[in-house]
């Protein structure tokens, strides 16, 4: 008897989500005077300008994010985390993508787990978690010590990180991976979609559809969605990819 179970492997920022999870954080913090708003303007302010005009990286403009982010709440006290992530899930949690949103519910409806796995902080996911009902939520530890913030991060934003957390999960949840699914768009979700027999590729990024099309294998199977206003359209990685 197969009892092996289906699985969903959801990405959160940019695949669920509209945006950044830490970004709102980071923003709601500086609003309540919880942290200075000079990180925002030294670390963030001019790579966010220029991924705004489309002359830098999305992922480069998360990755000075997560930096200053970082910097800005060592030593801060649990309660502003935990007050400001309350705030972003009150008025920001529906700002999701519509496509992802509807298919998490056929998931569930299908009996299948749904896991959210992201790089934004543990905290902010098993919030988003809670509010989708999601089976688990994983984000990356942000290791509190005395009720403060050490400054210590175990990162689940790479690609690599993911894969080994699927690991975990496949042994201990007993999931068949080429009956399951996953939904990504940055390049730290490639392993996640390589390993499944149904992976979608949500607004992907030019780095990740490029490695998408590295991979014979990969690009034969995977399915790109691209959601715009109110509008979805579905492609294979065959897509054209165009240099401006």
């Amino acid at each position: 008897m197969n009892d092996k179970k289906i699985a969903a492997f959801f990405d959160i920022d940019g695949t669920l989500y509209r945006d950044s999870l830490m970004t709102e954080h980071f923003k709601k913090l500086i609003k309540y005077e919880a942290v200075d708003e000079r990180y925002w303007i030294n670390g963030v302010k001019e790579t966010y300008i220029n991924w705004d005009k489309r002359f830098e990286d999305y992922d480069n403009y998360l990755f000075d994010v997560s930096k200053a982010y970082v910097d800005a709440i060592t030593g801060l006290d649990k309660k502003y985390i935990d007050f400001a992530t309350e705030q972003v899930i009150k008025l920001k949690a529906d700002r999701v993508y519509k496509y992802t949103r509807s298919v998490i519910e056929k998931h569930k409806k299908e009996g299948h787990l749904i896991i959210f796995i992201s790089g934004s902080p543990d905290f902010l996911v098993e919030a988003m978690g809670k509010k989708h009902h999601a089976f688990l939520a994983i984000g990356s530890t942000y290791i509190m010590k005395n009720n403060k913030f050490t400054g210590e991060v175990i990162p689940m934003w790479d690609s690599d990180s993911k894969n080994k957390m699927i690991n975990e999960l496949v042994n201990k949840y007993n999931i068949d991976l080429d009956q399951s699914f996953a939904y990504g768009d940055t390049n730290g979700d490639y392993n996640m979609l390589r390993r499944v027999g149904n992976p979608v590729a949500m607004n992907p990024s030019h780095e990740l559809l490029n490695k998408i099309k590295d991979n014979e294998e990969l690009s034969k199977k995977v399915t790109i969605l691209i959601e715009r206003k109110d509008v979805i359209y579905k492609s294979k990685a065959d897509i054209e990819i165009l240099e401006v």
